[in-house]
């Protein structure tokens, strides 16, 4: 089967975002896939902030971005746009660095005038990036996430549902992802 990077584009330790992916990783694994967790929020702030594509941190990331055959992307919905520390792992990735892969956007936020967040904001990025097959995303609210004292999660059953659709959508399209040469 395919490998995965699970990107959670979270600042916090105990996001919901990160949490949620994490939840989802299960299930493509379940279906015989490798993912690779990747919380951007473990990335040297120097190196993320300082704009330094040499750093050894955001190498070694490149470098996975380059080996998987799809990503899935998720973040938390602030200000109506993806989180800062997700942009600035983005903005230092090479220009066609999701080039042939299936891409996945998830997004979780605290109200529905954010759900087009996805759509609006990050999808003509994850374009811009050369992404091969962008599925349809989807963002939950952050109510319809329950993180329970022992550290499980619960997703409410009508999000639930729909994230198990996406999810199996964006695994099928593993298989289907035109091979584009990176330009540049």
């Amino acid at each position: 089967m395919a490998t995965v990077l699970s990107v959670s584009g979270s600042p916090s330790s105990s996001s919901r975002t990160g949490r949620l992916l994490r939840h989802l990783d299960q299930r493509l694994i379940a279906q015989g896939h490798e993912v690779i967790p990747l919380d951007v929020r473990t990335i040297p702030a120097e190196a993320l902030l300082g704009a330094d594509v040499r750093h050894p941190a955001i190498v070694e990331v490149a470098r996975l971005f380059d080996q998987v055959d799809g990503v899935v992307v998720g973040t938390p919905v602030y200000k109506a746009a993806y989180s800062g520390v997700l942009k600035a792992l983005l903005d230092l990735l090479p220009q066609y660095a999701l080039a042939g892969k299936a891409v996945l956007p998830l997004a979780t936020g605290g109200t529905t005038a954010h759900v087009l967040a996805i759509d609006y904001a990050l999808r003509p990025v994850l374009a811009a990036m050369g992404a091969g097959h962008i599925v349809q995303g989807w963002f939950t609210l952050d109510k319809d996430i329950t993180v329970h004292e022992d550290g499980s999660l619960t997703v409410a059953p009508t999000a639930a549902r729909a994230l198990t659709q996406v999810v199996d959508h964006f695994s099928a399209a593993l298989g289907h992802t035109p091979l584009l040469a990176a330009a540049g």
